[in-house]
Order: structure tokens, then C-alpha cells, then sequence
């Protein structure tokens, strides 16, 4: 398991605030999903795991970069 900068944790706690959390249901790129995970940090942004409701595929999806922006920026604002 990979240890999580303070920055990471925090930003994955509101992601989960906003919904991206293990047995909540999205619609994000035009599909509904059920949530099979909490985000985690990747390499090139944050991700979670999900199933979609139509064609039962288990995929990654990764977090649109907008929603990113708008937390850091928060994190940012709150920091200062």
C-alpha cells in the first residue's frame, strides 16, 4: 500500500466529500456508476475504481482534472 502525502490524503478526503467514495453511485463521461473504491493518488492525477450500470465493466476512471483544480485551489485559499 502506498503511504500518502498529507496534500494526497487531504484531497482524496474531499473527493470523498464530494461523492467519489466506495458505495456511492456517479454519472461521470456520460455513464452511471456504481463506486467500488475511494480515489487514490496515480501518477498523472487521481482515480477511482467503479462498474458501470449498463454494461457491467469493472474500469478506473479517472477524476475529471476541473474538479482537481477547484479542490486545490480551495486547499490553497485555505492555506493562506
Amino acid at each position: 500500500m502506498a503511504v500518502l502525502s498529507n496534500r494526497d490524503a487531504e484531497l482524496c478526503e474531499r473527493l470523498k466529500q464530494l461523492g467519489y467514495a466506495h458505495k456511492k453511485r456517479i454519472r461521470i463521461y456520460g455513464e452511471e456508476f456504481d463506486l467500488t473504491s475511494n480515489p487514490v493518488a496515480e501518477e498523472n492525477g487521481y482515480a477511482i475504481e467503479a462498474v458501470s450500470r449498463k454494461s457491467g465493466e469493472a474500469r478506473r476512471l479517472r477524476i475529471p482534472l476541473s474538479i482537481l483544480q477547484m479542490i486545490n485551489n480551495d486547499l490553497a485559499a485555505k492555506a493562506a
